[in-house]
């Protein structure tokens, strides 16, 4: 058996194991939770509503962005999407359809981690936050800090 076919059979069986993998996580509470609070916050019309609406306040803002604070309604346009957001973040739907998000982010993040570090602890994973925890914002594979 050639080098090559050697390959194929590991990346074969590695795909395979990568397909369970997903088969799991699609199992998982982290999925089931986030499809949940999904569907309900797709499902209700008022939250759709103010989706639409926050929309149409970001179009408006990214105009007068262009402008910066120079622009007569700047402040105004800022304000009034920060008052549909917060609307939006008063709705329980929204409220726990983020929690599963950010739930279902951190396992996907945990997962990729453990898979790059069993590799080489030098691999950087990235990540969602905005504020990394760890090292230079790679992953936490750096040693500085």
């Amino acid at each position: 058996m050639s080098v090559s076919e050697l390959n194929t059979v590991d990346m074969a069986e590695v795909l395979t194991y990568a397909y369970d993998l997903g088969d799991m996580i699609n199992a998982s509470v982290e999925v089931a939770d986030y499809l949940y609070w999904k569907q309900a916050v797709e499902n209700n019309p008022d939250i759709q509503g103010l989706v639409r609406e926050l929309q149409g306040k970001k179009e408006l803002f990214e105009e007068t962005e262009r402008f910066g604070h120079l622009h007569p309604n700047y402040h105004e346009a800022k304000e009034q999407v920060a008052e549909v957001e917060a609307r939006l973040e008063a709705i329980e739907e929204v409220t726990r359809f983020k929690l599963a998000e950010r739930s279902l982010d951190e396992l996907l993040h945990q997962m990729s981690e453990k898979i790059a570090f069993s590799v080489s602890e030098s691999i950087k994973v990235p990540s969602n936050d905005p504020l990394p925890k760890k090292g230079c914002g790679s992953g936490g594979g750096c040693q500085c800090g």
